[in-house]
Formats: C-alpha cells, structure tokens, sequence
C-alpha cells in the first residue's frame, strides 16, 4: 500500500502562526524536504525589493484593516502602498455592473481604472474547436471568454495592479499567467452560492457532503 504523504491540510496546530503548540513530524517548516524552497524564498525576500515591498505592503494592509476594511477597499490601501496608480480590472462580462461600480470607486479614490471584459474581441467558441452542443446555449453565437487578451492589452495599457473580478475557474489561471503587472482577486466567481466558494466548503459535511460521499467522476481518467 501507497504511504500517504501528508501537509499543511493535514495539520491542525498551526503552531506556524503562533508558536504555540508543536510541530507535527511531517511539518514543511520543518521537513527537511522543504527547506530548499523555504530558504530561495527567504533569499527572494531579501534580494528582491519589488517583492518584499509587496510582502511588507500586504502585512501592513492586514494589520491596519483586519476585519474593519472590506476587500475591495483593502485592494485600494495595497494599490496605496505600492505605488500603483493605473488599476487594470479584468472582468466577467455577467459582472460589468459589479466592475464598473468597481471603477468609479476607484476613480473617487484618485485610482485610474482601466477595465477588459472577458469576451474582448468577440470570437466564436467553435475558433477553439468547441462542437455547438457544449456551449452553454447551444444553437446561438457565443464568443469564447479571452483572458490571455485581457492580460495582453492590460499589458500594452501599462497597469500597476490588475484585479480579477469574476473571471471562471481556469481564465483566472491564464490571465494570471499573462500578466505583466501583479494580480489581486475581488470575486471569485460562484454563480450558485452567489460568488461565495467557501459555502460549499462550510456545509461539506451536510448539504454539499456528497461532494465527500460520492465520487464526481467515473473513473480516474476524468
């Protein structure tokens, strides 16, 4: 049988943040596997002023505003520190409104919102090989979400700070990775829980206990 390898989900003292328990045996802090990456990041921090000026920024944010600031004013304190005038805001185009209310807080603010909404360029789904049948709404045009141009013309646009409002699971990865400028979430999109992921996770073991109970795929391969 498999030895299971265990990590910081398996870990309930979190004597990381406190150091006020034990260190379980297979600890990363302690592990001797993780020190590698532990010590890079530690170099990183020290070597890199861009980094740490994010690392130091975002420490002080959640200091000062703990539990008093809502996200979206958060982001606009860590715009603040760093420096960050031009905000980039790479939105769903199911929450413009969401955005544009964004923006114009932004604006009231002394920020520069500059948003790209997801279906930017307006390109069939079938340029990606999709069939009619998995579109959402099969027998209509249906443009195919675009996160790598919004990254790209945030790019060209020359954003301090991009912040993803709503973009679906996997167009946040690959706006992520596009971007030039750091990326900060607003709303994670969850059109069943009303954009609140953590819903599924707080009623796991009643309501959403199937997703414990009964396996979503069929095999392995899925």
């Amino acid at each position: 049988m498999e030895k299971k390898t265990f990590s910081c989900v398996h870990c309930g003292t979190r004597n990381c943040r406190n150091h006020k328990s034990q260190y379980p045996d297979f600890c990363l802090t302690i592990g001797a596997d993780t020190q590698a990456p532990l010590e890079e990041s530690w170099r990183i921090y020290a070597e890199n002023d861009e980094v740490r000026k994010i690392a130091v920024a975002s420490a002080q944010v959640e200091a000062e505003h703990y539990c008093q600031a809502p996200r979206v004013e958060e982001i606009m304190y860590f715009a603040k520190k760093i420096g960050a005038k031009k905000i980039g805001i790479a939105t769903c185009v199911g929450l413009i409104d969401e955005s544009r209310a964004f923006a114009k807080i932004l604006e009231a603010q002394g920020f520069e919102p500059y948003g790209v909404v997801c279906k930017v360029g307006s390109h069939p789904k079938e340029e990606l090989g999709m069939a009619d049948s998995e579109k959402v709404r099969p027998g209509t045009f249906e443009a195919y979400c675009n996160p790598v141009a919004q990254a790209l013309i945030l790019n060209e646009a020359k954003t301090d700070l991009n912040v993803i409002v709503g973009l679906c699971v996997g167009h946040d990865s690959l706006f992520i990775k596009y971007s030039d400028a750091i990326v900060t979430t607003l709303v994670t999109k969850d059109r069943v829980l009303a954009h609140n992921p953590c819903g599924a996770l707080y009623t796991s073991s009643s309501y959403y206990s199937r997703l414990i109970d009964k396996p979503l795929f069929d095999d392995e391969s899925k």
